[in-house]
Protein backbone atom coordinates (compact mmCIF):
# COMPACT_ATOMS: atom_id res chain seq x y z
CA UNK A 1 0.00 0.00 0.00
CA UNK A 2 1.53 3.34 -1.03
CA UNK A 3 0.03 6.31 1.05
CA UNK A 4 -1.15 9.20 -0.97
CA UNK A 5 0.25 13.00 -0.21
CA UNK A 6 -2.60 15.22 0.28
CA UNK A 7 -0.56 17.95 1.30
CA UNK A 8 2.90 19.28 1.90
CA UNK A 9 3.62 22.34 4.98
CA UNK A 10 6.80 23.58 4.01
CA UNK A 11 8.63 26.55 6.19
CA UNK A 12 12.23 28.31 6.53
CA UNK A 13 12.34 29.09 9.89
CA UNK A 14 15.67 31.80 11.47
CA UNK A 15 16.44 32.32 15.25
CA UNK A 16 17.86 35.64 16.58
CA UNK A 17 16.45 38.66 17.89
CA UNK A 18 14.91 38.72 13.99
CA UNK A 19 13.84 35.06 13.55
CA UNK A 20 11.25 34.15 11.53
CA UNK A 21 9.74 31.64 9.83
CA UNK A 22 7.69 31.57 6.47
CA UNK A 23 6.11 28.99 4.38
CA UNK A 24 6.87 28.62 0.83
CA UNK A 25 3.59 29.48 0.06
CA UNK A 26 3.38 32.50 1.95
CA UNK A 27 0.37 31.67 3.56
CA UNK A 28 2.23 32.09 7.33
CA UNK A 29 4.63 35.17 7.67
CA UNK A 30 5.24 35.32 11.00
CA UNK A 31 8.24 36.92 13.62
CA UNK A 32 9.91 34.21 15.95
CA UNK A 33 12.07 36.81 18.04
CA UNK A 34 12.59 34.27 20.13
CA UNK A 35 11.91 30.60 20.36
CA UNK A 36 9.95 30.29 23.09
CA UNK A 37 7.26 30.57 23.93
CA UNK A 38 6.67 31.54 19.79
CA UNK A 39 6.92 27.39 19.34
CA UNK A 40 4.44 26.53 21.94
CA UNK A 41 1.88 29.02 20.18
CA UNK A 42 2.49 27.56 16.85
CA UNK A 43 2.02 23.86 17.87
CA UNK A 44 -0.92 24.53 20.01
CA UNK A 45 -2.53 26.82 16.78
CA UNK A 46 -1.84 23.95 14.31
CA UNK A 47 -3.01 20.86 16.08
CA UNK A 48 -6.31 22.94 17.06
CA UNK A 49 -6.58 23.57 13.41
CA UNK A 50 -6.00 19.84 12.43
CA UNK A 51 -8.76 18.63 15.23
CA UNK A 52 -11.01 21.01 13.83
CA UNK A 53 -10.92 19.49 10.54
CA UNK A 54 -11.12 15.83 12.35
CA UNK A 55 -13.81 16.58 14.14
CA UNK A 56 -15.54 18.15 11.16
CA UNK A 57 -14.77 14.39 9.39
CA UNK A 58 -16.28 12.73 12.53
CA UNK A 59 -19.67 14.31 12.54
CA UNK A 60 -19.70 13.73 8.56
CA UNK A 61 -19.22 9.87 8.89
CA UNK A 62 -21.69 9.78 11.85
CA UNK A 63 -23.99 12.44 9.46
CA UNK A 64 -24.29 15.13 12.40
CA UNK A 65 -24.74 18.65 10.96
CA UNK A 66 -22.83 20.94 12.45
CA UNK A 67 -25.32 24.04 13.12
CA UNK A 68 -21.90 26.27 13.42
CA UNK A 69 -18.49 26.15 13.05
CA UNK A 70 -15.76 24.06 16.11
CA UNK A 71 -13.57 25.93 17.64
CA UNK A 72 -11.19 25.04 20.48
CA UNK A 73 -9.12 26.88 22.60
CA UNK A 74 -5.69 25.03 22.99
CA UNK A 75 -3.04 24.99 25.74
CA UNK A 76 0.45 23.77 24.99
CA UNK A 77 3.12 23.71 27.97
CA UNK A 78 6.64 23.54 28.32
CA UNK A 79 7.42 22.18 31.64
CA UNK A 80 10.71 20.96 32.78
CA UNK A 81 11.62 18.39 35.13
CA UNK A 82 15.20 16.90 36.31
CA UNK A 83 16.64 18.72 33.32
CA UNK A 84 14.71 17.55 30.98
CA UNK A 85 11.70 18.98 28.79
CA UNK A 86 8.35 17.96 28.00
CA UNK A 87 5.12 19.32 26.94
CA UNK A 88 1.86 18.91 27.91
CA UNK A 89 -1.50 19.67 25.65
CA UNK A 90 -5.05 20.76 27.15
CA UNK A 91 -7.32 21.22 24.23
CA UNK A 92 -11.15 22.79 25.42
CA UNK A 93 -13.49 21.79 22.57
CA UNK A 94 -16.84 24.16 22.22
CA UNK A 95 -19.28 23.20 19.26
CA UNK A 96 -21.79 25.70 19.55
CA UNK A 97 -25.95 24.03 19.27
CA UNK A 98 -24.79 20.26 19.88
CA UNK A 99 -25.59 18.31 22.53
CA UNK A 100 -22.77 18.20 24.98
CA UNK A 101 -22.86 14.14 25.04
CA UNK A 102 -22.35 14.10 21.23
CA UNK A 103 -19.63 16.76 21.08
CA UNK A 104 -17.89 14.65 23.75
CA UNK A 105 -18.17 11.80 21.38
CA UNK A 106 -16.94 13.67 18.47
CA UNK A 107 -13.87 14.66 20.18
CA UNK A 108 -12.96 11.23 20.97
CA UNK A 109 -13.61 10.50 17.23
CA UNK A 110 -11.96 13.34 16.26
CA UNK A 111 -8.58 12.38 18.87
CA UNK A 112 -8.14 9.05 16.93
CA UNK A 113 -8.46 10.46 13.28
CA UNK A 114 -6.32 14.00 13.94
CA UNK A 115 -2.74 13.40 12.68
CA UNK A 116 -1.48 15.53 15.49
CA UNK A 117 -3.03 13.91 18.27
CA UNK A 118 -1.92 10.43 16.39
CA UNK A 119 1.87 12.00 16.58
CA UNK A 120 1.57 12.87 20.37
CA UNK A 121 -0.23 10.02 21.69
CA UNK A 122 1.65 8.25 24.54
CA UNK A 123 4.19 10.87 24.13
CA UNK A 124 2.89 13.81 26.00
CA UNK A 125 0.17 14.40 28.54
CA UNK A 126 -3.23 15.42 26.72
CA UNK A 127 -6.22 16.81 28.31
CA UNK A 128 -9.19 17.18 26.47
CA UNK A 129 -12.52 19.10 27.32
CA UNK A 130 -16.01 20.06 26.55
CA UNK A 131 -16.26 23.11 27.02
Amino acid sequence: MTAKTLFTGKTHTTAGPKGASRSTDGQLDIQLPEPHPSAERLFAAAWSACFIGAIELAAARKKIALPAPPAIDATIDLLIENNAFFLRARLDVSVPGVDREVVGELVDAAHDICPYSKATRGNIDVELNVA
